[in-house]
C-alpha cells in the first residue's frame, strides 16, 4: 500500500492536543512531524492505544486469513524472540536449526519423495513464497532453454484469474506474461482443459491454487497434472506445476488425506504456505518448499555457514525477526497431526453449519460451503431489489463484524458476493452471534426503497481478491 503525505489528507488536523493523565498538563503534539522534545513513554503509550483502539476488533474481522488468536505461551515465545534477526543464522543457530526443521516437518507432511532431499524456507508470509516459486520456475525454464539454444525472453506464467493479487505482482515485478484463465459461468476456478489451452514453450509453469481467496475452493491439482503429462507426451512440452497452498496446504494434508495435490505426484515442483493462516502463527511467516534440489535452481541460493555446516538462504527480504518461525516450530510440538486435525476440523465444522444456516435464508445463496478450506461466499438472492451484499456487509459493520463484499473477475464481473473466513478461534458461539445479527439486519434492509451501497463503498475491503490489472490479451488469450 502507498502511504499518502499528509497534505492528502484534507480534513485531517495536523497537530493534537491530550491530556492523557489527570494530572498532567496537557501536551501538544504534532502528528506528521516529529515532536521537537521527549515525553514520558507511559504518556507516548497511551497517545499510541488510544488511537488504536479505533481499529477493527481482529477477532470480528471475517475477511482476513490471517491468525488473531494464539496461546499465550506462543505470544511468550515470540517476545522472547523479537529482537532475533533470522538473517543472522550463524548468530541465532539455534533459530536455524528450528527454521530447518520446520521445513522438514512440512516435507513430509507435503509428502515429498526423499524429506532429506526437499528444499525449503521461511519468508515473511506466502506473497514472499509464492515470488520465490515463481523466480524458481523462471530460472528453471531460462537454463533449459539456453542449454537447447532456444530465446529466453518471453517466458509465460499460466494461473486462473482467481488467484493472489501477489501473482499479478510477481509477473509485473520480474517480466513474466500473465496468462490468466478468465471465469467462466459456474467455473470460478483453473480446471485443467483451460490451462493446457494457455501452455506452450514459453511457459514456466502452471499456478494451482488449493483454496481460492474468492469462495474458498480447491483447484483440482491432480487433473490439471495429468492434463500436463498428456501434453508432454504430445508435444514434449514440460510445464511443471507449483501449488499455491496459502491456506489449503495446511487444511487438506489434515482433514483430506486422501486428495492428491503434493508432492505425490511428481509434476508438483514447488508449494508455499503462510504459517500465518492455518499455520496458526501470528503474522507474518510463510513458507516455501521444492521437492529436491534440482527444483530450485542453486544460483539462486546463497550458502551460510553455522556450526560448521551448510545453511541455503533464500529470500527476497533480508532482516526478520526470528519470533514467528520459533512460534510456528511451537505449534508443531504443540499440536502434532491430532491437534491440527481437531484444530482444522472444528473449522470446518463452523464453517458448514454457519453457511448452511446462511443458506436457509431467503434472502440469499451460497456459491460454496466451507467443506474445503473452511471458506465460503455467498450472494443476495436474484429478484432482490431493495439491498445489495455491500448495504450486508455496511450492516454488519455496525456490529463490529469484518465480512467483506465484493465482485468476482474477469467474465463475471456481474457477481457480487460476500466471504466469510473461519479462522482458529472463530467458535461455534461466534457463528450463532453473527447469525443473530444477520437475521437482525434483513428485516431493515429488506424495506429499504433502493440500495444504498455500491462497489465503491467496498474500498479496499477485499484481502487478496482484488481485480487483475485490464492488459491487452496475448495470442493464446
Amino acid at each position: 500500500m502507498v502511504l499518502k503525505h499528509p497534505r492528502h489528507h484534507r480534513h485531517a488536523a495536523r497537530d493534537m492536543e491530550i491530556n492523557p493523565v489527570f494530572a498532567r498538563e496537557p501536551v501538544h503534539v504534532p502528528r506528521y512531524a516529529l515532536p521537537h522534545g521527549e515525553m514520558g513513554p507511559d504518556t507516548a503509550y497511551q497517545i499510541v492505544r488510544d488511537e488504536l483502539m479505533l481499529d477493527g476488533n481482529a477477532r470480528l474481522n471475517l475477511a482476513t486469513f490471517v491468525s488473531t488468536w494464539a496461546e499465550p505461551q506462543a505470544l511468550r515465545l515470540m517476545a522472547e524472540c523479537a529482537e532475533k534477526n533470522m538473517i543472522d543464522k550463524d548468530e541465532y543457530p539455534q533459530t536455524a536449526e528450528l527454521e530447518t526443521r520446520c521445513v522438514h516437518m512440512l516435507a513430509r507432511l507435503w509428502n515429498a519423495p526423499d524429506p532429506h532431499r526437499a528444499v525449503g524456507c521461511s519468508t515473511t508470509g506466502s506473497s514472499e513464497a509464492a515470488m520465490l516459486a515463481g523466480l524458481a520456475l523462471k530460472r528453471r525454464w531460462q537454463h533449459r532453454r539456453r542449454a537447447e539454444g532456444a530465446p529466453t525472453d518471453r517466458p509465460n506464467l499460466v494461473m486462473g484469474i482467481n488467484v493472489q493479487v501477489c501473482w499479478e505482482k510477481f509477473a509485473d515485478y520480474f517480466e513474466v506474461e500473465p496468462r490468466y484463465v478468465p471465469m467462466e459461468g459456474d467455473r470460478y476456478r483453473l480446471d485443467a482443459q483451460s490451462a493446457v489451452a494457455l501452455c506452450d514453450e514459453n511457459t514456466i509453469g502452471v499456478v494451482t491454487v488449493l483454496g481460492s481467496t474468492f469462495d474458498g475452493s480447491y483447484e483440482p491439482v491432480a487433473d490439471i497434472a495429468a492434463a500436463l503429462d498428456e501434453l508432454q507426451a504430445r508435444t514434449g512440452i514440460d510445464v511443471p506445476v507449483h501449488v499455491d497452498g496459502a491456506s489449503g496446504a495446511m487444511i487438506a494434508p489434515f482433514l483430506d488425506p486422501g486428495l492428491s495435490w503434493d508432492f505425490r505426484l511428481p509434476r508438483v515442483a514447488s508449494v508455499n504456505t503462510s504459517g500465518h493462516k492455518y499455520g496458526l502463527v501470528m503474522p507474518g511467516v510463510g513458507w516455501a518448499l521444492w521437492r529436491d534440489k534440482d527444483a530450485l535452481p542453486d544460483d539462486l541460493v546463497f550458502h551460510v555457514n553455522y556450526l560448521g555446516g551448510d545453511m541455503p538462504t533464500f529470500a527476497l527480504n533480508f532482516s526478520r525477526p526470528g519470533a514467528q518461525v520459533v512460534a510456528q516450530y511451537y505449534n508443531f510440538l504443540r499440536l502434532g497431526h491430532e491437534g491440527y486435525r481437531r484444530v482444522q476440523q472444528t473449522c470446518r465444522d463452523v464453517a458448514v453449519r454457519l453457511s448452511t444456516e446462511i443458506s436457509k435464508l431467503d434472502a440469499f445463496e451460497l456459491l460454496t460451503d466451507g467443506s474445503e478450506t473452511p471458506v465460503f461466499a455467498f450472494r443476495v438472492r436474484e429478484g432482490i431489489e431493495a439491498f445489495t451484499v455491500y448495504d450486508v456487509s455496511a450492516a454488519l459493520r455496525e456490529r463490529g463484524w469484518l465480512v467483506p463484499a465484493y465482485t468476482f473477475p474477469r467474465n463475471r464481473t456481474d457477481l457480487a458476493v460476500l466471504r466469510i473466513v473461519v479462522r482458529n478461534g472463530f467458535s461455534h458461539d461466534l457463528a450463532d452471534l453473527l447469525l443473530e445479527d444477520l437475521r437482525r439486519i434483513l428485516p431493515r434492509l429488506a424495506g429499504q426503497d433502493r440500495p444504498y451501497r455500491g462497489e465503491d463503498d467496498a474500498g479496499a475491503f477485499a484481502h487478496g481478491v482484488e481485480t487483475k490489472c485490464p492488459r491487452t490479451p496475448g495470442p493464446h488469450e
